[in-house]
């Protein structure tokens, strides 16, 4: 999947909390996030808040079925509360490689561009 891909996936299904999503997809719209993020805090603090509270619920969803991509429950998000243990041990979890069968469905199709 490419950068532009994963942008708009995320986006199509802003709030699709079911299903899996690819490692490239989660990690493209994660850059994307933070680059964007960046830029809007050089310009205005508030436009990068705003735009954090925009992009708050995409980004539950993403990681939500990334996590479904390795077989784990998107409840797990919550281990983020738990201060640097809780943020390393799920880092772990989003970069884990997809788990085969699975009971969120069907792998995430990867496109081919030629």
């Amino acid at each position: 999947m490419t950068f532009t891909d994963a942008v708009k996936t995320c986006f199509s299904k802003y709030a699709d909390f079911n299903g899996r999503a690819s490692r490239s997809e989660y990690w493209w719209y994660t850059l994307f996030i933070v680059l964007v993020s960046v830029g809007l805090s050089m310009i205005n603090d508030k436009l990068s808040g705003l735009f954090g509270l925009v992009t708050l619920l995409p980004s539950l969803a993403v990681a939500t079925r990334r996590l479904h991509d390795t077989n784990r429950s998107g409840w797990l998000q919550l281990i983020w509360l738990i201060p640097i243990v809780g943020w390393l041990v799920l880092l772990y979890f989003l970069v884990q490689e997809a788990q085969e069968p699975n009971r969120f469905g069907e792998a995430p199709r990867l496109e081919t561009t030629v």
